[in-house]
Formats: C-alpha cells, sequence, structure tokens
C-alpha cells in the first residue's frame, strides 16, 4: 500500500508538472520577392485566450515566449500583404520553433472591392512552378502514415507516385524510371543522398536526410521550371534550415531509423551568424551491437548534417551545408568453419555504400 501510494503521488507530481511547460516561437516574416524583411508585422496565435501576439522587428523577427506545449495556428498580417495562416504549428519542451515565412504583396483598391487572401499548402517555394509541384514540410513528414520521417517515402503518398517495393524508397513518378529522379540540395544538384544505394540508384534503404535538419521543400512531377534541365521523372528540392541566432540548444531523440544528436545557436552572443549539426547512428544496428537484437549479419548506418548561415553587413551572406551518409551491410560467417551450412559461406561479399555533399 505505502508503495503504491508513492506511485501515484509521483504520477500527480509529473502531470502538475507537464502542465506548466511552455515554448518559445521565433522567425522572421520576408517579403515573398524580395527576401526584404516586414518591419511590424503580427504575429496572433489564433484562439488564444488571452489573446498572445507581437510584432516584427527593423529585421523582420519576432518572439512569441512561454507559449504552452502542443499545437497552435499562427495567423499572420502586414499591410499591403495576405494574410497568411500556418496551421498545426507543434511546440515541443526540447527547442525553440523557428519559422521563416514569407508573404505575397496584395493589391487592391480601397472602398472598392477587397481580395481575400487563403493560404494554399500545396504552393511552391519555386515561383516559376505552376503544375504538378506541391511543397511540404518538416511537419508532414513526421505525419504521413508509414512514412518514418522519411521525405522520400512521404512522397510515395503523393497523386502520380508508387515505389516497386517497401524495402527501397525508390520514388516512380507516372511510370517513369525512378532513375530520372533529380535530387537537388539548397540549389545544388546532389547524388542520391540514401543509405544502401546502388550506383547509378535514386533510392535505397534509408534517407540520409534527417527531419530535423529539413526546411521547406519543393518535390515536382512533370512541367519543370527550366532550372531543373537535367530532371527526366521528377524532381526533389530540398532545403536545410538555418540554426537558432538567438539561442544555443541541444536535442537528442530515438525513432525506428535511427538514434538522433543535434546541437544548434549562434557563434557569439553579439552575433547573429549560426550553426546547426545533426548526427544519426542507425536504431537497429546499435541494438545489434549491443547484443539486443540478432540481424543474422551486419546492417548500420550513420549520417551527418551541417548548416552554417553567416549573415554580414556589406558583403551578404555566407552559407556553408553538408550532408554525408555511410552504410554498410553483409553477413557475419561463423569463426567455427563446422558450423558452415551449404555452399552460402564459401563465399562473403560486404555492401557498402558512402555518399557526400558539401556546398
Amino acid at each position: 500500500m505505502k508503495y503504491l501510494l508513492s506511485f501515484l503521488l509521483s504520477i500527480a507530481f509529473f502531470a502538475a508538472t507537464a502542465q506548466g511547460l511552455t515554448q518559445n516561437v521565433r522567425g522572421r516574416v520576408l517579403d515573398k520577392e524580395s527576401d526584404f524583411p516586414l518591419i511590424g508585422a503580427s504575429v496572433i496565435v489564433v484562439n488564444s485566450e488571452p489573446i498572445k501576439g507581437t510584432t516584427t522587428n527593423v529585421e523582420g523577427e519576432f518572439v512569441l515566449e512561454n507559449l504552452p506545449i502542443g499545437r497552435i495556428d499562427l495567423k499572420i498580417h502586414f499591410l499591403g500583404y495576405k494574410e497568411n495562416v500556418i496551421p498545426n504549428v507543434l511546440l515541443g519542451s526540447g527547442k525553440e520553433v523557428v519559422l521563416t515565412i514569407k508573404l505575397e504583396e496584395q493589391f487592391e483598391t480601397l472602398n472598392e472591392f477587397e481580395v481575400v487572401a487563403k493560404t494554399n499548402k500545396h504552393g511552391t517555394k519555386n515561383q516559376m512552378a505552376t503544375v504538378s509541384a506541391r511543397s511540404f514540410t518538416v511537419e508532414e513528414t513526421q505525419r504521413y502514415a508509414a512514412s518514418i520521417n522519411d521525405p522520400a517515402r512521404m512522397a510515395q503518398s503523393f497523386a502520380g507516385v508508387s515505389s516497386n517495393d517497401d524495402v527501397n524508397n525508390e520514388i516512380i513518378v507516372r511510370g517513369n524510371s525512378p532513375k530520372g529522379l533529380l535530387w537537388r540540395l539548397n540549389g545544388i544538384e546532389i547524388p542520391s543522398p540514401n543509405h544502401f544505394s546502388d550506383q547509378g540508384a535514386s533510392g535505397g534503404g534509408v534517407s540520409v536526410l534527417s527531419n530535423n535538419m529539413l526546411d521547406n521543400s519543393d518535390f515536382f512531377t512533370g512541367a519543370f521550371p527550366a532550372e531543373y534541365g537535367n530532371a527526366l521523372s521528377g524532381v526533389f528540392d530540398i532545403n536545410l534550415r538555418k540554426g537558432n541566432s538567438e539561442k544555443r540548444e541541444y536535442a537528442a531523440q530515438i525513432g525506428v531509423l535511427g538514434v538522433d544528436f543535434a546541437a544548434e545557436g549562434p557563434f557569439s552572443n553579439k552575433s547573429s551568424a549560426s550553426y546547426l549539426v545533426n548526427y544519426r547512428y542507425s536504431t537497429l544496428g546499435l541494438l545489434g551491437e549491443l547484443g539486443f537484437l540478432d540481424l543474422g549479419g551486419t546492417n548500420t548506418f550513420q549520417d551527418l548534417a551541417i548548416s552554417v548561415n553567416v549573415p554580414t553587413n556589406k558583403m551578404g551572406t555566407f552559407s556553408l551545408f553538408g550532408i554525408g551518409g555511410l552504410s554498410k551491410s553483409g553477413d557475419v560467417i561463423p569463426s567455427d568453419t563446422a558450423d558452415w551450412e551449404g555452399e552460402a559461406y564459401l563465399e562473403r561479399g560486404d555492401f557498402i555504400s558512402n555518399m557526400g555533399v558539401l556546398g
């Protein structure tokens, strides 16, 4: 009875503590065409009571402090621009949410007519895309069924897209070869960003891209803008986000794919330059090495991603970004030849697949 009472009191204590958890939302509001900061734009938490909101400073930056953890909707308004609503922003207790919001200019004649804008979640970051294109967010990669935080597996749920099997995340767009898919990272063409990927393939077992690093990105299934001249079937235009320029943050998480460790923040309190680093190691490989899981062979991967952003007053903005992945799979051969069965152990091959991009 004494232990039961202690257990119930512990639950009540943690429940009361969890109810008071809060988190900050910070970011910038920019003009969609020029990327100029919008000064004095209002950012409001929808359906908050009392109303919680703020306005942007001379750099277009805003901070909403001490918001309760959970999902919130944000409404962004600025005179002369279309109102934007960002639904289902997930606030966790581990790290701040950093957003980059771009508003589209709106022309109207006062006292004659009113233009009412609605947010199109399928709109793309690339203004030259008109059809067969859509934008996706990190939030979507986390919520799509069976995507397991992998943007390539999430895209298999889009219209006109299919896959050859569940083991490989290769993308087949309207029956075209998956090798015709073009991958881009921050505007640069890159090879297939996947672990366990064959030479010349466009897919693999697991994506090198961790969802901790992704910003809003585009996916095209046809009618490509001219800049994607090397694409034959589809385009994955990936963007890495910038690190938090106001506060240093550290995170660790474990999921089906891997164990992640991330760090981000400003280089100094006097500079807006920021860094973002994420390292991930295979969950199944780690459990196998610790002896908790027998995979019948080696099947491990690890990857590293970086994003460094250094704005200057007179020389523009300098950025350094990169991703890299190491993966290996193979059979474990018994050391005692008496345990060998059949001809399978007469030869052994390890499959090693590595990739790296720095820009």
